[in-house]
């Protein structure tokens, strides 16, 4: 008989939590919620952002209720298994957490709010980045959680 594992806490950091975030926390509530709590944040909280949450309904995966958060909301509060930053300037300063032992990884994707062009053009950055993080996820999945 297999002894169930515990469900295990995962926080992913970006700077805005508006799009590479949100878009990760989507992708790992879908792919893995029966085995992560996921959490996300910014070092500088925005908004989620419009386009990031349209990438993310082609996939049927909604994001449109998400709220972006600090990552002071998380710090002292909860026991992180695995720490992901998302972005250069975000694993940069990230902050030290009181007696985490949690894994810290990091992979940088680009900034899809930073795209140019016709609506259609900065969606197709976005639907990228946001495929980019999928094979990304997929992958992490498979290392740390099976």
């Amino acid at each position: 008989m297999r002894e169930k594992t515990k469900t295990k806490n995962i926080l992913i950091l970006c700077t805005g939590n508006s799009c590479r975030s949100q878009m990760a926390d989507g992708l790992l509530k879908h792919l893995a919620s029966d085995k992560l709590n996921v959490y996300s944040a910014g070092t500088h909280p925005e908004p989620v952002n419009k386009l990031a949450a349209r990438a993310m309904k082609l996939i049927g995966i909604n994001i449109s209720q998400n709220t972006s958060n600090r990552i002071t909301d998380y710090i002292e509060r909860i026991e992180f298994d695995f720490i992901i930053t998302v972005c250069d300037n975000a694993r940069e300063i990230c902050p030290y957490f009181p007696g985490q032992n949690a894994l810290r990884l990091h992979q940088s994707f680009d900034d899809p709010a930073k795209a140019k062009g016709t609506e259609d053009k900065q969606l197709s950055v976005y639907v990228r980045v946001r495929d980019e993080l999928k094979c990304y996820l997929i992958k992490f999945i498979s290392d740390h959680l099976t």
